[in-house]
C-alpha cells in the first residue's frame, strides 16, 4: 500500500487513489476512505468506489489476469460486501472508460459468470 500511495503522491495527489487494493493472497486493503472522491478513473470518480488488484502483467511485463484464486475470492465477497452498504447500480472495469488493459479481465464476462 504504501509504494502505490508513494506513487500516487508523486503524481501530486494527495492520497492513493483507490478504496480498495487486493494483495496476491486475498488480503483486502483500505485505501482512500469511501467517503472521498477517489482517484482511479477520470470523469467517474465521484460517483464510484476504486478497487484495484496488485497484479496484472505476466513475467514479460505485458497486460494479463494474473488475479489469484485469493484474489478472485476477496474481490467477489468486497463486491458483494459494497453492494450491501452502498446503492451500487452498476460494476466496471477501468478499460470500460479508458483506453487502459487494466483490470486485465472481462468484467462483465466475470459479472455474469458469478450472476451479479
Amino acid at each position: 500500500m504504501e509504494s502505490i500511495r508513494r506513487y500516487h503522491r508523486s503524481l501530486g495527489w494527495h492520497d492513493i487513489g483507490y478504496h480498495y487494493v487486493i494483495y496476491p493472497d486475498g488480503s483486502v486493503h483500505a485505501g482512500r476512505p469511501v467517503e472521498e472522491v477517489g482517484a482511479h478513473c477520470p470523469g467517474h470518480n465521484a460517483q464510484s468506489i476504486g478497487i484495484a488488484y496488485v497484479g496484472g502483467l505476466d513475467a514479460d511485463g505485458h497486460p494479463a489476469d494474473t488475479r489469484t484464486e485469493a484474489q478472485s475470492l476477496a474481490l467477489l465477497q468486497l463486491v458483494h460486501d459494497l453492494m450491501e452498504e452502498h446503492p451500487i447500480t452498476s460494476i466496471h472495469g477501468h478499460n470500460e472508460f479508458a483506453n487502459r488493459a487494466c483490470p486485465c479481465f472481462d468484467v462483465p464476462q466475470w459479472l455474469k459468470e458469478e450472476g451479479l
